[in-house]
Order: C-alpha cells, then structure tokens, then sequence
C-alpha cells in the first residue's frame, strides 16, 4: 500500500516537493506546552530543545496507578428494576439519586502517570547563536542546533519502535566539544536512582499508595502498585564518560549517542508480576549493538512507511516562518499550508501514540507529566477514545489500531461480568469511561450511567472491515464483538409502557446523552430513556450485525431477531424548532451551546443520516448543529468539522477548523480542549479527509465539501469505504484529476459536482479520470 501511494506521488514532483511536514521554532520550549512530542506507541517524550539544560520528559503507556481491580458493583443489579421506573415515572432526580447505588466500586477511574525525566546540563560559556528547533513528521525525529563559541552543536531525539529505544544523539562541528552530564529523576515518590559501570544509570520505583481529592476525577488507591525501571547507557566518540554523584559525566568527546529505554511490571490487565528491570536493560543493550546510523535509518524507515501513505497539500506555496507565529497569525493569514501541516500532524501523533504491542492512545496520546492528569487521561469512550481512531481507515493507518482491537478483547471479558452483574444482561457493556485495569462499570456520578460504550466501539470495528474488506478480521475480532453488543443491547431494551411518548416501543432504560443535561422545572437533568444517540447506535448496530452475519453465512435466526428488534424502536424524532431531538421528549436544554453533539452520530461518525438517502432528518441535523453553534472545546469543533461536512457545508466545517487553530491549537500544536487532549488534533484530521473525500462501500464523493479557500491542492492515498485508494487534485476550486486503484476488483459510483461515472476496478489495476470523470487513456 506505501508503495503504490509513493508512486502515485512520483507522477507530480513538483507537486509533492512543496509538502509541508517539519514543526519549526527559533527558541527552546518554556513549559510543556511547547515542547515536540515523539513517541513509538510505548515509549512518550516531549523534548524542550535547551541549551544550558535539556529535558527530555518521558512517559511509558502501561504506567497508570492503582493496581488490578475488579470494579463491579455486586449490588448494582438489585436496583435495576427501581431505577427503571423511576425513570418511565418522570422522576429523573430521584433516578439520579439511586444512580449512586450502581455505580462501580470505586466510582473513580486510575489515572495515567508521567514516568520520569531524561536531562542533559551543559555548561554555560556564552549566549547561543543561531538557535533552530524542528519536529520532522515524515521522520519522527527532533532536532536542535545552535552555534556556541563558534560551534555549531546538535541534538537529535527519536523513539523507535524497531528497538524500542530512546536515542538521543549529539555532536558538534569541531572535535572534542562536547561536555555534559546526564541524569535521570521521576515523580513518582520512592524512586531510586544508581549507577551501574561508568556508562550506565538504572532508575528503579514503584507506585505508591496515593489519595487523590474527588474533584480531581481521578480515583485513589492503598496499596503499592506497578513497579517500573528505566536505563541510561551513554556510548560516546573521543574524549570520556564517568559516573558520579548519581550522574554521568562525559568530557570532551566529538559525538554521544544517549540510549534510553524503560518497561513496568505490566503483563495484562490481571497481573502485573512482569519483571521491568530485565526488560528495560535488554532493550538498551540490544540498541546498544546497532550504530546510530543504523538505529537512525531503522527507525525512519520504520515510521516512514507509515506516515508515508497519505499526502496532503493545500497551497502553492510553503512557508520558512515559525510554527507557533503560524498559529498566531492564521486568523489574518488563513495560511492554508498551515493546515495541511496540521492533518499531518494529527498522523504524525496517531503513530507515535499507538503502535501494535502497545496501549490504545489515551486523552492525551501518550504524552503527560502531570500525577493528576485531567480526567486521569483514561480512555474516554463516550467520544474521545473512538475520535481518536477516527483518521485510521480513511487515513491507511490501520496498524495503529490493533492497540484499540486488544482493549476491545479485554472489555469483551470484563464487560460481560459486569453485563451480568449490573443487567442481568448477556452480552458485553462498557459505560462512558475505562482505564488499564479494564473497568466497564458506570463511574464518576449519574451522567456515567451510559450503556452504550460497547456498541460504539462495536459499530467502529464494522467500519474497519467496510475499509479493509478484511473477511479473517470481521470474522474473528469485528462479529464476535459486534455480536457480544447486540447481545447486550437486547437485553437491555425494554417496552416503554402506556403513558408515555414511546408506549409500545423498545426503549433504552436507563440512557442519557453523553454528559449533557436537559431542563425540568429549571434544574439539569441527565438520565431518561431512549435518548436519540442509543437509538441510532442500537439501530446501527442490529443493522451492521445482520449484514456481518450474512457476510459469514452464520446466525441467521439472531439475524432475524435483531430485525424485529430494530423494528420495535422509536423514529427519530424532530423538535419544535426544527431540529432533531437529543432526548425522547422536546427538552429544553441545560446548556444550548453544549461541546457533545451526540444526537448527531447518525449523520457522523455514522451513516445513518444522508443529505440524500434522508433530506428530511439532514435537515433537522442542520437545525441542531445551527442551534448549537460553533466551535467549543477542541475536539468539539474538530467533530463539528466532521459533520458540516457530511452536509457538504464547506465554510460552515472551515469556520470550526479556524477555531480549532485561532482557539484551540497549542504552540507545539497540541489541540487544547482546554487543557491539552489529542482527540482534537486527530478528530480534525479526519473531518479535513472528509471535507475532501466521502465514501460508502459503494460510491465516492470527491471533494464534496471544499472549502473555497483551498483554490489548490491534492490528496494521496486515502482510503475508501470497499477497499480502494483515492488520489485526487483540483486547481481555481475545480477538481483537475482523481486515480482509484484497488487490491480487488470492485466497482464504484463516482460524484462531484452533480456530475457522476461508474467505474470498475480491476485488481490491482489504476484508473485515472480528468475534470469530468472521463476515463483517461480508455
């Protein structure tokens, strides 16, 4: 697949030569905030770029606190029943008051946790001249240069995923320049920091028992948790390395290659009796084998042959400005290279945070340095955890979902416990939050008792095999899944009794829509039943598994039930001012301008809704989205962008992107919700893919939202619905030329601008089509 993009890419040098892909900045990170992320799905680090002092902050993916924990509440299901009919009774605050009754045991989730600093103290001669600091996405590597004394010096940063190392590698201009010392600290309490030979440190530690205060969301825990090891080894040409003072202290060398690694005590989500000091040790001395050249090349061409599949270019013209003035100045500029600089860099961080081996990217990816990380920087699976993977399939990133896939498996296993438990219910459920011990319970307060997080994360794994057409994958990971969620769904659903606006219908009870409240008599409410987002999510659901079904010639007598099920639900409904109802009943809402817009799933990340197949609830979608407004928090505006263009609004979904970088985007361009969260970068990456691209398993949609600013531009090996690749260009606003090509043959129904073509596809195959879908060459 890398290969065929590459190609593609090769017919338009010119083109492919004004790419956007290096981070730039003329001065050293102050705070966290500016510091470039790298990462190897495992392994996190945000370097500062100093010159006196460096610090490399370094974060590990399976470091979380708390200690494996079953979270059921065994008296949870007792209230079930009492808990329903409060709800069908319209006593919503009473329902919320014995909501605290089910929740999970504890009701506050463990947090992900920095694992330690890596610094380097350089001594102070003179002020740095000609200082550069880039972040080269196409290579995941970091680099700084400055001239001190009339040396240039050099610092270059990267996690590989190959070696599972961090390498820092500096060197200087002039021989013999090079004298530093090199340190390892944590935050964690109890560390212990030695040396070990001249060239080696080894951090030791292991969680402590901590309280965390409730406003902080973040759980707490008595007992000592996951014990974790780091390694330093510093390799070096010329001059010499010593230890001393917990420190080694090289002198007068030419070159340094810094080789750091780092594990826990993590096996699974039940036991973590691994042994973190063998294991960080034996990947810095099998690194240590390899020259840095060699470790440097393995590990671009690693990332390389991923980062590489997809191009995008906005623009004619590139920019030498720095990043961060970029960001301040686009709301005067609308730079639209700046932009594809973005959807890069949302690619750039799904790699480096989620690797296959590795842990799903979090809230934060992989990056935190904070002991009480915000929202504990769990998997927030109500929206934040699926945006994430969002740009994967359209974006030819599949590899980078296995990680999703494992965590998937291990919440099919502690979702079914606590279906039975909490349900009575087969099947698997997770509510609106999970951590490294696999919690599926509802937790934090009322508002987390949403049922839904399995058949989300269900419907997503269908997506993939649309994508990928991968049978083994649908077979053995997606229906099985799929299956387990519909299973539950069906258990959960209830008829609505007489009386109330869903008499007779199947109906979910308890629901509510994701994290929002809707007013009675004046004051919030959360909880009801049959919320629009559980009814399209079941609807799709029961849909996608009968098709599954079919596809593997299996359960056809499921099949059938999920059918008459799926035809028992209430319709979606349309409000008194047009818009389409995120409740069952026409709510006044808590807060209009609220960040989720989860009655919106149908139209995207689903497929439910349609400007085409149904004009009259696309319509109503608008209506809300309208009502709603604009922008919000980071990832609020990325998801916005996404369904503006699914209404092929293109200066209603640029008007959010321009918030997302006026508002939303951090110097380092890290998305800030406020604070930090990655949803956002990689949320907006994938509603710029649609802006551009739409797809069905059928029929492609070319630029069917492009923004009028974008006069210019081309894309590269993006992904379809069906399993073919798209290349387009288009020049003055117009589409110029697309290439399809697939591994399999296939067939499609092409559209742009009330233009169409059908087209067959001939595995393996390129087809190419000018300005008015007319086969070039044929």
């Amino acid at each position: 697949m890398a290969a065929l993009a590459a190609t593609s890419l090769l017919c338009h040098p010119a083109e492919a030569a004004e790419l956007e892909l290096t981070l730039r900045y003329d001065r050293p990170a102050s705070v966290w905030t500016e510091a470039l992320p790298i990462g190897n799905g495992r392994i996190g680090a945000m370097v500062f770029g100093g010159t006196s002092e460096e610090r490399v902050q370094i974060n590990e993916s399976t470091l979380w606190g708390g200690v494996p924990h079953d979270y059921i509440n065994p008296d949870a299901g007792s209230h079930l029943a009492d808990l329903r009919q409060l709800i069908f009774a319209g006593k919503p605050a009473d329902a919320a008051a014995l909501a605290e009754r089910v929740m999970g045991r504890p009701k506050l989730l463990m947090p992900y946790q920095p694992f330690c600093d890596l610094r380097m103290h350089f001594p102070a001669t003179a002020q740095p001249e000609s200082y550069h600091r880039e972040l080269r996405l196409d290579e995941a590597v970091a680099t700084t240069t400055y001239v001190l004394d009339g040396v240039e010096f050099r610092r270059e940063v990267f996690a590989s995923y190959q070696d599972q190392v961090l390498v820092v590698r500096l060197t200087a201009s002039q021989p013999k320049r090079l004298t530093l010392d090199v340190a390892i600290d944590s935050p964690q309490e109890g560390t212990h920091v030695e040396t070990t030979g001249s060239d080696r440190l080894l951090l030791k530690g292991q969680i402590q028992p901590r309280h965390n205060p409730p406003s902080t969301w973040t759980g707490s825990w008595d007992e000592p948790g996951l014990r974790f090891a780091a390694v330093v080894r510093v390799m070096h040409d010329g001059g010499t390395v010593r230890a001393a003072n917990g420190r080694l202290q090289v002198a007068d060398a030419s070159a340094v290659t810094i080789l750091f690694s780092n594990a826990t005590s993590f096996r699974n989500y039940r036991d973590i009796d691994g042994d973190a000091v063998t294991t960080a040790s034996g990947y810095v001395d099998r690194a240590g084998e390899r020259s840095f050249d060699e470790l440097r090349r393995r590990h671009v061409d690693d990332f390389s042959s991923l980062f590489s599949r997809v191009q995008l270019q906005l623009g004619d013209t590139a920019s030498t400005e720095t990043t961060d003035r970029r960001i301040k100045t686009f709301a005067e500029t609308d730079d639209p290279a700046l932009l594809a600089l973005y959807f890069h860099f949302g690619r750039y961080l799904l790699i480096s945070s989620s690797r296959p081996g590795g842990q799903p990217a979090n809230l934060q990816g992989i990056w935190n340095e904070e002991l009480r990380p915000p929202w504990g920087s769990k998997w927030t699976t109500n929206i934040n955890l699926e945006m994430n993977y969002w740009l994967a399939d359209a974006g030819n990133l599949w590899d980078t979902q296995e990680p999703l896939w494992s965590l998937i498996r291990d919440l099919r296993v502690t979702g079914a416990d606590t279906a039975r438990a909490h349900y009575g219910a087969k099947g698997w459920v997770l509510h609106h939050n999970t951590d490294l011990w696999r919690a599926a319970t509802p937790v934090d307060g009322p508002w987390g008792l949403w049922p839904m997080g399995s058949l989300w994360l269900a419907n997503q794994m269908w997506d993939h095999y649309e994508f990928s057409q991968d049978r083994e994958f649908l077979a053995h990971e997606a229906y099985p899944a799929m299956k387990g969620a519909a299973e539950f769904a069906l258990d959960l659903l209830v008829t609505a009794p007489s009386g109330t606006r869903a008499a007779g219908r199947l109906v979910t009870n308890p629901s509510t829509s994701p994290e929002n409240n809707y007013l009675v008599d004046g004051k919030g409410q959360s909880l009801s039943y049959a919320a629009t987002m559980d009814l399209q999510l079941v609807a799709e659901l029961f849909e996608r598994c009968r098709k599954a079904a079919a596809v593997l010639d299996v359960d056809a007598a499921f099949a059938e039930r999920l059918a008459d099920a799926g035809s028992r639900l209430p319709p979606l409904q349309v409000g008194a001012r047009g818009q389409l109802q995120e409740w069952i009943e026409d709510y006044a809402e808590a807060e209009p301008a609220h960040r989720h817009v989860s009655h919106l799933y149908a139209l995207y990340p689903g497929q439910g809704i349609d400007v085409e197949r149904t004009p009259a609830l696309a319509a109503a979608a608008r209506r809300s989205l309208e009502l709603r407004g604009d922008g919000g928090t980071g990832w609020a505006a990325a998801w916005r962008v996404a369904l503006w263009a699914r209404l092929r609004d293109s200066e209603r979904a640029y008007t959010n992107l321009r918030f997302l970088i006026t508002k939303s985007t951090l110097p380092n361009m890290f998305d800030l919700h406020p604070p930090f969260q990655i949803d956002g970068n990689l949320g907006a990456t994938a509603g710029i893919t649609e802006l551009l691209v739409q797809s069905t398993v059928d029929e492609i949609r070319l630029l069917p939202a492009l923004p009028k600013r974008w006069t210019s531009g081309r894309m590269a090996g993006v992904r379809v619905r069906g399993g073919a690749t798209v290349d387009l260009s288009w020049r003055g606003g117009e589409l110029t030329e697309t290439r399809l090509r697939s591994e399999r043959a296939t067939h499609y129904r092409l559209t742009y601008n009330g233009r169409s073509a059908n087209v067959a596809l001939a595995a393996g195959v390129p087809v190419v089509l000018d300005s008015a879908l007319k086969m070039i060459g044929r």
